[in-house]
């Protein structure tokens, strides 16, 4: 799994009820844009350290057009 800032994570519940969880990611701190990912929670905007399991998908961010 690899990211770039910019891109978003979505992580699924592991408990019934609990809503999923979604972020920008500000960092890609492993080698070649891997993993640990610091993190930017949507939902309380708390910035954490992830370690993403199989629950976890990378949205990337669209790269902009080049003009020419």
């Amino acid at each position: 799994m690899k990211a770039a800032p910019g891109d978003r994570i979505t992580v699924a519940s592991t408990h019934v009820g609990e809503p999923v969880r979604d972020g920008e990611i500000l960092e890609a701190r492993g080698s070649d844009g891997g993993p640990p990912f610091l993190v930017k929670w949507s939902d309380d905007g708390h910035e954490s350290l992830v370690f993403p399991g199989p629950d976890a998908h990378i949205h990337h961010a669209q790269a902009a057009p080049t003009e020419g």
